[in-house]
């Protein structure tokens, strides 16, 4: 409850800051005036400040942020590698072949179409290399965890050295720039089609991985131990990874490869609420969506007029924190 109030306050006080000064009355009368609660009292300025540029943009990086910490949360549980984040299978270097494409292609509007399309390619190459690898090894064609995660760094070590290859042969001029601020992992330009894309695929996909609350549970016993809990392994990792990889491409098809969210949030809310996934996965996605909204202010007030790509932010902060984790679990271990 607390979180979820702290949630809301951070997107009415995120969308008063900028160079144009809001105040938290303005941010609610627009908000009701284009819900239908009440008349427009704003100047047609002010109201387009709020509700077309920084209400949508506050909202995509909160949903982009709960996003991408329930999946590092769930991808943590399923492969058992405190390491894992949502672009472990290939998704991100996936997504950024398709986005350069477009971009270098002259069509960015097709851009998200193209990123979700990438990640999708990267998804279908990186289990189909895990299941062909395992079939090969004489253990049939399943999902073993560690065979997966060797399979998503091939995957994406070829789709960044494609990425790659594209920019240094075609990227020129404004391509160039675009594409490094995509890679970065950027909220600039995000509208309420960001909203709509990242919003249902949060409800769609989302909802049901916290529902899969007690299956996670059962995978840290182990294969064994989640079997004799009543838990079909091969069948729920595979709707697993299938939601994950889902969700994380779409939302990377809107806010570009935000670094660090999925990794950190988790590990820091473990800290408090322990290992169980009932607490665990609700709770990583509200503080994703809170840390993810500052991160993004940050990035688009700190040296205004210029803008920095929220990834460095996300980058700057996670990377300390991480490290800090890491030394206070070895010290608690």
């Amino acid at each position: 409850m607390l979180l979820t109030a702290l949630l809301a306050a951070s997107v009415v006080v995120a969308v008063t800051i900028g160079p144009a000064p809001i105040a938290p009355s303005d941010v609610f009368a627009s908000v009701a005036a284009h819900l239908g609660f009440g008349e427009p009292t704003l100047s047609p300025i002010r109201d387009g400040i709020v509700w077309e540029l920084r209400m949508p943009r506050v909202i995509t990086a909160a949903v982009v942020g709960a996003g991408l910490a329930l999946c590092g949360a769930v991808m943590q549980a399923v492969t058992r590698n405190t390491l894992a984040d949502p672009y472990l299978l290939g998704l991100s270097s996936g997504a950024s072949v398709g986005a350069v494409v477009v971009i270098v292609l002259g069509v960015g509007l097709l851009l998200p179409l193209a990123a979700f399309a990438g990640a999708l390619a990267a998804l279908v190459a990186t289990l189909g290399l895990a299941m062909a690898s395992s079939a090969r090894s004489g253990r049939g064609a399943r999902f073993d965890p560690t065979t997966t995660v060797l399979a998503g760094i091939a995957v994406s070590s070829v789709f960044g050295a494609i990425t790659s290859l594209v920019i240094f042969w075609s990227a020129t001029g404004d391509s160039y720039r675009e594409i490094l601020n995509w890679l970065l992992g950027s909220l600039a330009g995000t509208d309420w089609t960001s909203v709509a894309i990242s919003g249902v695929a949060l409800v769609v996909v989302g909802v049901p991985l916290v529902a899969s609350a007690r299956t996670l549970d059962a995978f840290a016993l182990g294969e064994a131990g989640a079997a004799a809990l009543g838990v079909h392994v091969a069948r729920s990792r595979v709707l697993l990874l299938g939601g994950t990889a889902l969700l994380t491409g779409a939302l990377v098809a809107v806010s570009g490869s935000i670094g660090f969210v999925g990794l950190v949030l988790p590990h820091a809310v473990r800290l408090v609420t322990g290992p169980g996934h009932r607490a665990l996965l609700p709770l990583s996605a509200l503080a994703g969506a809170i840390f993810l909204v500052w991160a993004d202010t940050a990035a688009r007030t700190l040296f205004d007029p210029r803008e920095l790509p929220v990834g460095i932010i996300t980058a700057l902060v996670g990377g300390p924190v991480f490290a800090w984790l890491l030394l206070r679990t070895r010290r608690t271990a």
